[in-house]
């Protein structure tokens, strides 16, 4: 597991709180944290003022309190939560995989679940929605499928093809790996 993750485990940049114009870019490698802020201003004694960096091993880091509400105070008490979470060892791995290898293993779900899962973030929103996973799930989950519908799925759209021509719109098991029947799940 530990090659799915990057030299960079998480990186955010963005514009302090206002009434401040300064520029903030927050950065987690594998092994320290690092704050960089530039300073935006039109006073004339600012003008060669160099960025400022703070770096902070992991262990360091969740004890530097001044360090942590800098981070809250620019950009959030999630990116706080989750960038300590990060220092302590817990990796989202899920969040690093591919989108080919997340769509392969979305596909195994069924309908209900893929919808919630689409709600849980706007990666996930983006894939669940994508042509390509309702193609994977056309041509791998619809017994009635052939190669025929091909062209009209790529012209009207994959969903709108799983819509229209394989989903009856009950409470339907788009996984064959299910054997109960939809009359003994009603009971």
């Amino acid at each position: 597991m530990a090659s799915l993750l990057g030299e960079k485990l998480f990186e955010i940049s963005g514009q302090g709180p206002a009434p401040s114009k300064d520029f903030y870019n927050f950065v987690i490698t594998r092994n320290e944290v690092i704050l960089n802020m530039w300073t935006i201003s039109l006073r004339r004694e600012n003008k060669f003022r160099p960025p400022k960096m703070q770096k902070s091993t992991f262990p360091h880091f969740l004890l530097d309190k001044e360090l942590q509400d800098e981070v809250s105070r620019v950009f959030g008490e999630k990116i706080l939560d989750y960038s300590l979470s990060l220092c302590q060892g817990n990796y989202d791995y899920l969040d690093r995989l591919q989108d080919d290898l997340l769509l392969k293993i979305i596909s195994f779900l069924q309908l209900k679940d893929r919808f919630v899962l689409a709600q849980l973030s706007k990666r996930f929103k983006m894939l669940c929605n994508s042509e390509k996973f309702w193609e994977l799930i056309v041509k791998n989950d619809c017994p009635n499928y052939n190669p025929e519908l091909e062209d009209l799925a790529k012209a009207m759209g994959w969903k709108i093809t799983y819509f229209t021509f394989f989903h009856d719109g009950t409470n339907y098991n788009d996984n064959s790996n299910d054997t109960t029947s939809n009359d003994t799940k009603k009971q």
